[in-house]
């Protein structure tokens, strides 16, 4: 079994902690057990708003210390990796009553929304984004500190502060926990079709407007009109209100009587084609009555001055989304059909934020993943979470396990101790920052790499680490003492120095500012400084200019070499950022069907290119490279040995690599 090696046993004391442990003192109540009940597991939440929705599983694992498969490409035999899942990802939430805009053109609340089920979402980018079918993969819930977004027209979305939506300025937190996140702001306007109407109550003034509107609608239709479900609901309806009654036009129409009338007219003589909703009859007089009951809940409609065929003549509802949904909605029609694909993305002054309020409460709050990663929350466009694959080999789900539950191997410095202790063990370099950041957030609070590096400099094993993480300037002094015994090899992640592009892929870590800040603060700190250029982002982030100005100011920040590595699309991965660049920048799939259309790595060609772009870059900005051939270790001088994402440990196909430190090579996105 996948989880044999972190197996806890019961009762543990170690595991549930001291009392005065101040982690435990900020904790929230127990969350639910890992799905496969771990024995001896701790489940915890955080009252904090940067760990809001997650769930740490504290465990006491078996080993800490793993070796990487001899058949593997990666320059390194052992890694240690203290995390499994990563608190960088951000979570993106709603109330469950949220209205989610189906593709038939039907709405349904959120928290009924069901895995399978399509829903509209969008795809494109900027004035050219339109509506497009998608299925939802992945439903979940979780418990979040509340905000409320009220627009002009009236509506109030509940959300967490995480969540995003799409306004005329880009995509926007509610608000975020994180500083320098982009946040919405009142006067910003939201993307989408507006409000999303109550559907109809089943009242009597309902009930006597659709008998009313199906059986006068009948007898003025042209001929040949259409048996429906209308008239099995006519059946049940006539049980409590006689014909007669039914047949009599109020003098004052209610507005449930008009939303009755237009539903069973529609029943009778109505029909849709794409946007359009039309209704036909030979009777002018009837027609009139629609107009009016259009008119009063805010449809607009138009006649067309002359008849068709046959003396048929018609009235129809504004070709129009808003328009089109709206009257499913308030009328309850569901025998509609509606295709809204292609259908351009607007922004209305109606959708203008008016508010933005803390609720104060944490409450239950409920989040899909689509395809287009986006859907429709009464009315506008919200961001949704992405699902991956790399954390359903803990059997765990792909998408939001992996951003909202966090394995924490509570017993890390105590066990790296004893196997570093042991016999057995070579001295052979350890990596770290291999599979997930050993600097995330979640370390901030657990403090497990204090312990790991005091065992490693007593033990005078050489290490490597590589993170996006700034927390790594806590553990400074801890990391010269063990450069002054060991041989200690440090690597920032800095892929790109756009900060538009930071927000759009990698919001959850640190800006590029402030990791640049960091490899400053650790250069003249006296380290050797490597710099992975990770990912390059082909058509995004592999223009001259783009690499000029990020190879610039990694020189500028005292990097002593800099190691491009072109983006790596894997299973899980692949699916993410399919998604999201076909969204926001379709112009490029060509291009990256060309580039990634026969498995996961860019062509070789486009890689040896690329590296020698980054390396005039690096001559011209006098970073010390590495001769070809020169073989990567953990010292201290040197580029770290976990140069590459550890996803690629498992893959037996790929030869291993060359030791040519300036020639690109592949990483994940995560």
């Amino acid at each position: 079994m996948r989880w044999s090696h972190l197996s806890a046993p019961a009762n543990d004391e170690s595991l549930l902690g001291r009392r005065e442990d101040p982690l435990l003192d900020r904790a929230a109540s127990a969350a639910p057990p890992l799905p496969l009940a771990l024995p001896g597991a701790v489940a915890r939440t955080f009252d904090t708003p940067g760990f809001a929705g997650m769930t740490f599983y504290e465990i006491r694992a078996k080993s800490l210390i793993s070796r990487v498969p001899s058949t593997s490409r990666l320059p390194f035999q052992w890694t240690v990796n203290p995390y499994r899942g990563c608190s960088h990802a951000c979570s993106y939430c709603l109330s469950g009553d949220t209205p989610i805009l189906l593709a038939d053109g039907s709405a349904r609340p959120l928290s009924q929304v069901q895995v399978g089920d399509a829903v509209l979402g969008t795809m494109g980018a900027g004035p050219h984004r339109r509506y497009v079918p998608t299925t939802v993969l992945n439903h979940w819930t979780t418990t979040k500190k509340a905000f409320r977004v009220t627009l002009a027209d009236g509506t109030r979305l509940v959300s967490s502060g995480e969540h995003r939506l799409l306004t005329d300025r880009g995509w926007r937190h509610v608000s975020p926990a994180e500083t320098g996140l982009p946040a919405l702001a009142v006067g910003d306007r939201l993307s989408g079709v507006g409000r999303l109407a109550d559907p109809p109550k089943e009242s009597p003034d309902y009930r006597t407007g659709f008998l009313c509107g199906l059986v006068r609608g009948d007898a003025g239709a042209p001929a040949g009109a259409r048996e429906s479900d209308a008239w099995t609901r006519a059946d049940s309806y006539l049980e409590d209100i006689p014909l007669h009654v039914a047949l009599r036009w109020p003098e004052l129409p209610s507005g449930s009587w008009r939303r009755g009338f237009l539903a069973g007219a529609f029943g009778a003589t109505g029909y849709a084609d794409r946007l359009a909703v039309v209704f036909t009859s030979r009777d002018n007089s009837f027609l009139d009555r629609i107009t009016d009951a259009l008119t009063h809940l805010g449809l607009p409609s138009r006649r067309p001055p002359h008849p068709q065929l046959g003396e048929v003549y018609s009235v129809e509802v504004a070709r129009d989304l808003w328009a089109a949904l709206r009257f499913r909605h308030l009328t309850g029609v569901s025998a509609a059909p509606l295709d809204a694909a292609g259908v351009g993305v607007r922004s209305e002054a109606q959708l203008t934020v008016a508010d933005i309020e803390d609720l104060g409460l944490t409450l239950p709050l409920y989040d899909i993943t689509t395809g287009t990663g986006d859907f429709i929350a009464d009315g506008v466009v919200s961001h949704n979470c992405f699902a991956r694959k790399t954390h359903t080999y803990l059997d765990l789900d792909p998408g939001h396990d992996f951003d909202s539950k966090v394995v924490v191997k509570v017993n890390a410095g105590e066990l790296i101790r004893r196997e570093l202790a042991a016999p057995k063990w070579s001295g052979a370099p350890i990596a770290m920052g291999t599979n997930v950041d050993v600097y995330q957030r979640a370390e901030g609070r657990y403090r497990l790499m204090p312990g790991i590096l005091a065992a490693l400099r007593d033990f005078a094993n050489p290490f490597s680490i590589l993170t996006k993480g700034t927390l790594i300037l806590r553990d400074l002094e801890l990391l010269r003492q063990a450069a002054s015994v060991t041989e200690v090899s440090l690597s920032m992640s800095i892929g790109f120095v756009d900060e538009r592009m930071w927000r759009a892929v990698e919001s959850g870590t640190p800006s590029p500012r402030r990791r640049l800040d960091a490899l400053a603060r650790l250069a003249d700190a006296g380290f050797s400084v490597g710099v992975l250029m990770a990912p390059i982002l082909p058509g995004l982030t592999d223009s001259d200019e783009s690499i000029e100005e990020t190879v610039a100011a990694i020189a500028a920040a005292g990097a002593a070499s800099v190691t491009p590595l072109v983006l790596h699309l894997r299973p899980g991965a692949r699916e993410w950022y399919a998604a999201w660049l076909t969204r926001e920048h379709p112009e490029l799939a060509p291009r990256y069907r060309e580039l990634y259309g026969s498995g996961s790595y860019a062509p070789q060609t486009f890689q040896k290119e690329l590296g020698a772009r980054v390396r005039m870059a690096a001559r011209r900005h006098g970073l010390h490279r590495a001769q070809p051939g020169e073989a990567r270790t953990a010292g201290a001088n040197e580029a770290p040995a976990a140069a590459y994402s550890a996803a690629d440990a498992t893959d037996n196909a790929r030869e291993r690599v060359t030791g040519r430190a300036v020639e690109p090579q592949q990483l994940t996105l995560l």
